[in-house]
């Protein structure tokens, strides 16, 4: 009993020793972590090439011909004879005024017409018998010059009369009030029983032509300095006579089945915006846009040669520039300072910094750092500038994003 007390000590003292030892070997290594992958990216090869140009403008829709229909002599409405906001027909009855007062007026001036038409019989009939007894001095001269002249005088009363006669058939003809285009009806300003005069007052309705539709947007004095600059540098190419193809989306994103073109340009900046005022005009045959509507206008035929054009997300931007990560010929990225241009879509126009052949990186590159490495998992061939030329440049305030 005394021999294995003493010896229980000892074991148990030795224990500790190698379990200390373990505890300072294990505090000595420091942990190894596992190494960082390669960022995975797509690359694609820059080229050059000939871009069509869509460019985008908030518009609004006009009318091609407006007409206000006022009332031309002074008189009572009697009856509107249309439906406000109807489509009407040209030469269609609007409204009927009071005809009594004019038919009244009419018969006037026709009895007036044939006094002085039997007037002038009588002188042409005395001039008859005067002029043969003056040829032989029956008479005296005197006399043959009083008879010339009534003559003379009864026949412009006469050509006064049918001019009163005319007159009155006008306004007896201006009681019914037609529309002079076909069009859209819009209310009416003035109700049966109205006294209405001509003039500011004598408005009574208004109708638009719907077919052919007018579609106007501007450009600002900056944009239209800026493209001019581009054309003369050959960075951009507009169309013949600048007869740009015009399609036209609703604000639902509709696009309007017929295109139009452009067949106005202002002569002068507006004085009241700073602006440049384009007009197109296309078909609206079944009434889908209605005047005042505000719309987008793409307009189309412009080009940009030999363009380079990458995608947004491969462009990054720097605390002074835009940047993207090209590949040298070691395949490792370098960061390169761009100048980007329009954004088309969901591109950017590249004009300057990079040349056709050139590898850029596009997805993934907001990981990559100068000089790593890299894993490619896609190598497209081309940035798709079909897609660009779906979704047009933006103008007049579009953002670039």
């Amino acid at each position: 009993m005394n021999i294995n007390n003493a010896r229980q000590p000892a074991s148990f003292s030795f224990a500790l020793v190698l379990g200390a030892l373990s505890l300072l070997y294990g505090c000595g290594k420091e942990p190894v972590s596992p190494a960082r992958k390669p960022p995975e990216v797509t690359v694609m090869t820059v080229t050059a090439r000939d871009t069509p140009v869509t460019f985008e403008f908030v518009a609004q829709t006009q009318s091609s011909r407006e007409v206000e229909i006022r009332a031309r002599v002074a008189g009572f409405l009697d009856r509107r004879l249309y439906t406000e906001g109807d489509l009407v027909k040209a030469g269609q009855t609007l409204f009927q005024m009071d005809r009594k007062p004019f038919e009244a007026a009419l018969v006037s001036a026709q009895g007036q017409l044939a006094q002085q038409q039997a007037r002038w019989e009588v002188a042409k009939s005395t001039l008859a018998r005067v002029r043969p007894l003056a040829a032989q001095n029956a008479v005296s001269k005197m006399d043959l010059d009083n008879a010339v002249g009534n003559e003379r005088e009864t026949r412009a009363a006469v050509l006064a009369a049918e001019g009163n006669v005319r007159t009155e058939q006008l306004n007896l003809s201006y009681t019914t009030i037609t529309s002079p285009l076909t069009g859209l009806s819009s209310y009416a300003k003035k109700q049966e029983g109205s006294y209405v005069t001509p003039g500011e007052s004598g408005l009574l309705t208004s109708v638009s032509q719907m077919d052919p539709m007018y579609v106007n947007f501007s450009l600002s004095e900056n944009e239209t300095l800026k493209y001019r600059d581009e054309i003369a540098a050959g960075h951009l190419i507009f169309p013949p006579r600048s007869e740009f193809i015009v399609e036209v989306v609703l604000a639902d994103g509709t696009v309007v089945p017929n295109s139009g073109k452009v067949n106005f340009l202002a002569p002068s900046y507006s004085q009241d915006t700073g602006t440049f005022l384009v007009r197109a005009v296309l078909a609206n045959p079944n009434g889908l846009l209605r005047p005042g509507q505000f719309v987008r206008a793409l307009a189309k035929g412009a080009s940009r040669p030999n363009a380079i054009l990458v995608p947004q997300k491969a462009v990054l931007e720097g605390a002074k520039s835009h940047f993207v990560w090209v590949l040298n010929a070691e395949g490792k990225p370098e960061q390169r300072v761009v100048e980007v241009g329009d954004w088309q879509g969901d591109n950017w126009f590249i004009s300057k910094g990079l040349r056709a052949g050139e590898r850029i990186v596009v997805d993934g590159a907001i990981r990559v750092t100068p000089g790593g490495p890299l894993n490619i998992v896609d190598t497209p061939g081309a940035a798709s500038t079909n897609a660009a030329n779906e979704k047009p440049a933006k103008a007049n305030g579009g953002e670039r994003q």
